[in-house]
C-alpha cells in the first residue's frame, strides 16, 4: 500500500488509516479523489449488448492487442450479459478457461443462457462480490475489466484480491472511456484518465506496463502484477 512508506507518529498513522477508510466509504477514492460511478444493473443489458458497440469499442481489436494465447486462464470480471466472455472463450480455445464473474445474479443468468445458445464449455460462471471476484489463487493469466473498474465500490480490496488471483506474470487489463476526451459522449464518471488510473492500481501492487490507445473511444491499460 502506498501509505505504508510513510514515516509518520503511529496516532498519525491510525488517523490517516481512518481517513482512508472514511473516504472510500463515502464513494470517493482516497488515492486520487475520483467519485464512484453508479453500477449498470440488469435494465441496462441491452446496452451492452447494443450492434453499434462493434464500431464504438472495436471488441476484437481490443483483444488483439492482449495476444491472449490458446490454453490461457483468463477471468472477465464484471461480465455483465457476457459480451466479451465469449469472445475471450473463443481466444483462448478449448483448452483454455474463462472465469466469467459478476456480483448481480441476473446478470449472469443471462451469461448461462448465452452460453448455453453458444454451447460453450470453457467458461466458470462466478457469483463475485463487491470486494472480491472470488478467482482461484494464483491461477489467471490475464484480469480483464471493460467499463467496469470505474464502478467498482470497494476497488482497493478488489484489486488486492485480483493480485492474489494472478500468476506471478499475470496482467491486469482495463478498458475505459476516455475522461481526457469530453468530446465522447458518456458520462464523466463512467470515463476514466490514465492518470487516475494509474495513480489507484499502482497503489495496489501494480505497474502500469502499456497504454494502447488503438481504440476509437477507450483506454487500453494493461498492468503488470508486482511484489511488495
Amino acid at each position: 500500500m502506498w501509505h505504508t512508506r510513510l514515516r509518520v507518529p503511529a496516532g498519525a498513522a491510525l488517523a490517516l488509516t481512518f481517513a482512508l477508510a472514511a473516504s472510500a466509504q463515502s464513494g470517493v477514492h482516497p488515492v486520487s479523489g475520483r467519485r464512484f460511478a453508479p453500477v449498470m444493473g440488469v435494465g441496462g443489458a441491452p446496452w451492452l449488448d447494443r450492434s453499434e458497440r462493434e464500431m464504438e469499442e472495436a471488441p476484437e481489436k481490443a483483444l488483439d492487442a492482449l495476444e491472449i494465447t490458446k490454453g490461457s486462464t483468463v477471468a472477465d470480471v464484471g461480465a455483465g450479459s457476457g459480451y466479451f466472455t465469449v469472445r475471450l472463450s473463443a481466444r483462448v480455445g478449448d483448452a483454455g478457461r474463462v472465469f466469467a464473474t459478476d456480483v448481480q445474479p441476473d446478470m449472469l443468468d443471462l451469461l448461462r443462457a448465452r452460453l448455453t445458445e453458444r454451447r460453450l464449455t470453457n467458461v466458470t460462471l462466478v457469483h463475485g462480490a463487491v470486494d472480491d471476484p472470488k478467482l482461484p489463487s494464483s491461477s489467471i493469466d490475464l484480469v480483464l475489466l471493460v467499463d467496469v473498474y470505474h464502478e467498482f465500490s470497494a476497488p482497493q480490496a478488489m484489486l488486492q484480491r485480483i493480485h492474489a488471483a494472478l500468476k506471478p506474470d499475470g496482467r491486469l487489463v482495463l478498458l475505459e472511456y476516455r475522461k481526457e476526451d469530453p468530446s465522447i459522449p458518456i458520462r464523466i464518471e463512467h470515463k476514466m484518465s490514465v492518470a487516475e488510473a494509474k495513480a489507484e492500481i499502482e497503489a495496489e501492487r501494480f505497474h502500469l506496463a502499456r497504454v494502447d490507445e488503438r481504440l476509437p473511444r477507450q483506454h487500453i491499460l494493461i498492468f503488470a502484477r508486482r511484489e511488495p
